[in-house]
């Protein structure tokens, strides 16, 4: 998507460690029109998917899965990092590392919320290892729905989990993947 990748070099931001920064425009102040442009991308790469629910996990993802849902005309519905008094004891629980945080969530979903029959299409704004959408494919696995495939803002190719899940026969589709980024010039390359 050319108009992500054009936001992408003109604001975002590289640190050492593999960081690229875009928190001016898609996890912490939010661009809504280009929000708007991603959740029609989503429904256009996955139109022919009948999808009746989104999935994400907390924080980040819940903006981008929100705005996608209004083209699907379907719910969102989000993995907490954790568990309030508010939540049943009847979830699904699935552990996530997290690469930006570098801990592990124990993320959960509650059984009112999935289950057979849902087809299922999960949007998240990164991946790197993959951490977080296998937590949430197993999750979905578990209640017996549908996997359709997994809707990805910007992926960082050289970090390989989306390969590893394609391997997988996961259906992934980024909408810009980053092939290698130099914090040291500024240089961002995409597949």
């Amino acid at each position: 998507m050319q108009l992500l990748k054009d936001r992408i070099l003109k604001n975002g931001q590289l640190f050492p460690g593999n960081i690229l920064k875009v928190d001016s425009f898609l996890n912490h102040q939010v661009d809504v029109e280009l929000l708007r442009e991603i959740g029609k991308e989503f429904k256009r790469i996955y139109s022919d998917c009948e999808i009746n629910k989104i999935l994400t996990i907390e924080a980040s993802g819940i903006g981008i899965a929100c705005i996608a849902a209004q083209f699907f005309s379907c719910p969102v519905v989000f993995a907490k990092k954790s568990k309030s008094i508010n939540i049943s004891n009847d979830f699904y629980q699935s552990d996530v590392k997290s690469y930006t945080h570098g801990n592990v969530n124990h993320v959960i979903v509650s059984k009112d919320f999935i289950g057979e029959g849902d087809k299922v299409l999960v949007i998240d704004d990164f991946l790197a290892h993959g951490c977080a959408l296998r937590g949430l494919i197993d999750i979905i696995r578990g209640a017996g729905a549908e996997l359709m495939g997994c809707g990805i803002v910007i992926e960082k190719g050289f970090q390989h989990g989306g390969d590893e899940l394609r391997e997988m026969g996961v259906r992934v589709e980024s909408l810009a993947i980053v092939e290698s980024m130099n914090p040291e010039t500024g240089e961002i390359v995409f597949r």
